[in-house]
This record gives structure tokens, sequence and C-alpha cells, in this order.
């Protein structure tokens, strides 16, 4: 199977801070904007975008740094949480999308999403939550000791960008039921094939704050705070169980946090829910947003 059968959408670019930044932009309706997170790419959501786009506008942009988008070095590029948002939030503002959004989240897509949620909680309309954050590490949780090898060491640093362990390991472990097939596996690394262009998974991972030091350390506090917001939207959560970070201490914080949601667990699935339970997982979205018209 080639990568144009796996991944057969039109390539958009927004020219933003004198970088591409790539997103799709298919079907039409009211909008469906997904925010992935790290290390994947918009490639993470490819069946849900050939399913929804039969009924909605799906745009799903790939982060500076990831996927089809530019890698530029931290001259001409602040890797951090605010620069997520205010992309995510220019990319919206050129495509005129600015009410009814259902907004699906996963991974750092969470905090990127719903840091713009914060700033217009008028313009969302539903939320679909899947194995991600928006609030700091549940006191519940260790930060896992892998992470912290990324984040804070030399050798995190080696790993990560000489031989491309985040990625490759994520494309392995993040699946439960299966092992992704090798066409898939590959499609989720190709973007990240160098040094120089694995520079985001690495940010990423040390943008993670833990310290009220941290650069991103309120911005995260405030997009907890502002979750209140969101609970008169309709919100759905699919959890994979068996994810290493966003794990049932997550889920259970999810769960205080909008008490309003559905939410859906799978036991056997891991932090890849769209690969381990694609079928399901489309079918309950679909399902959730005819209900909630």
């Amino acid at each position: 199977m080639n990568f144009e059968s796996l991944f057969p959408f039109k390539r958009n670019f927004l020219t933003r801070n004198g970088q591409q930044y790539h997103y799709l932009n298919e079907g039409s309706g009211d909008p469906v904007v997904m925010v992935h997170g790290n290390p994947s790419w918009s490639f993470y959501y490819r069946n849900l975008v050939q399913a929804l786009s039969k009924n909605y506008q799906c745009i799903v942009p790939d982060h500076i740094g990831c996927g089809l988008s530019d890698k530029p070095g931290d001259k001409d590029y602040q890797y951090t949480l605010k620069s997520r948002i205010d992309d995510l939030e220019a990319l919206l503002d050129t495509l005129q999308i600015n009410e009814n959004i259902t907004l699906v989240v996963h991974d750092w897509g969470g905090m990127i999403g719903l840091g713009y949620a914060a700033r217009y909680p008028e313009r969302i309309k539903r939320l679909v939550i899947l194995n991600t954050g928006a609030f700091h590490l549940p006191q519940t949780k260790k930060f896992p000791i892998a992470l912290w090898i990324c984040r804070n060491t030399l050798l995190g640093t080696l790993l990560v960008r000489g031989f491309n362990a985040f990625s490759a390991i994520a494309s392995h472990i993040g699946v439960k039921r299966k092992a992704m097939p090798k066409a898939i596996r590959q499609a989720y690394v190709m973007p990240f094939n160098s040094w120089k262009n694995r520079i985001s998974t690495l940010r990423f991972v040390q943008d993670i704050p833990l310290l009220a030091k941290d650069k991103s350390y309120q911005l995260v506090s405030d997009i907890d705070e502002s979750l209140v917001h969101l609970q008169t939207v309709p919100t759905i959560i699919c959890w994979g169980l068996k994810d290493f970070i966003f794990d049932k201490h997550f889920l259970d914080l999810w769960k205080k946090k909008m008490p309003h949601a559905n939410v859906y667990e799978f036991a056997d699935c891991g932090h890849y829910i769209l690969e381990d339970a694609s079928d399901e997982v489309i079918l309950l979205i679909e399902k959730f947003m005819t209900a909630n018209p």
C-alpha cells in the first residue's frame, strides 16, 4: 500500500512568519478542526477525515516542525505552546472559521486546541477528546522516566534527534490491539527523517511544564481554569486505557472537569486510539455529532 493511497488528500499551505504551515481542508459543512500531538501529524486523523468530510469541513493542520509543514531551527520559530495556539488561530482566521467548531484533540493537541477554545469558548460547538490533557500532570501520576530522560538530558537529545527514538518507539508502543502495519508505521515516522527534522519532537517534550518557572506553566494553568466554560458544550471522550502517559489518572481528571461528557473506555487500546479502535471510535464520533446537531 503506497503513501498516496493511505493519505489521498490535497496539500494546502499557509505561509506564516516565513514558514509553510501545512493543513488538510476536506469537505464542506460545519467545521471539524482536528489537532494532533507529538510525535504524530495530520496522518493520524486520515480515517476520521475520510468519514466526516462527507458531511463536514475537516481542517487538520500539521504543527510547524511536524508532518508536511516546514521544520525551522530555533532562530526562526519559537517551539512553545503559545506559538502553536497562535498558529492554529491564524489558520482558522484565514479560513474564516469562527463559529460552530467541532474540536477534536489528541495528545499535545489537547493543550493546543483547548488553548484556542480558552480564547474563544463561544466558537466551540462540540468537543471530541482522545487520550490527551489540558491541565498539569495529575497529582496522582508520576512523570514517566523515559519522558524525563528525553526532556532533561543530552542522552535524550541524542536518542530523539539522532535515532528518532521518540517517533519510532511511539509507533510500536502507541498501539496495543495489534501492531501497526509497516506502511502505516513508516508514514508516521516519514516526516521526522533527520536530526534537523526532529527538532519539534524534542522541543515538544522540553516544553512540558512541570514547575512554575517553566515557560508554558502559567498558560497551562489558564487553559485548565478555562475548561469550566466548556461544561455546556456537548463532549465525547474516547480513551485507550493502555496509554503509558495519558492513562487512567488523566481520564479520571477529565471526568471531574467535564462531568457532562459521554465517556467510552477501551481497556485493550493504547495511545493511538484512532489506530487501535479506528472503526469503533469513528462510529461513536459520527453518532455523537448526529445526536448533537
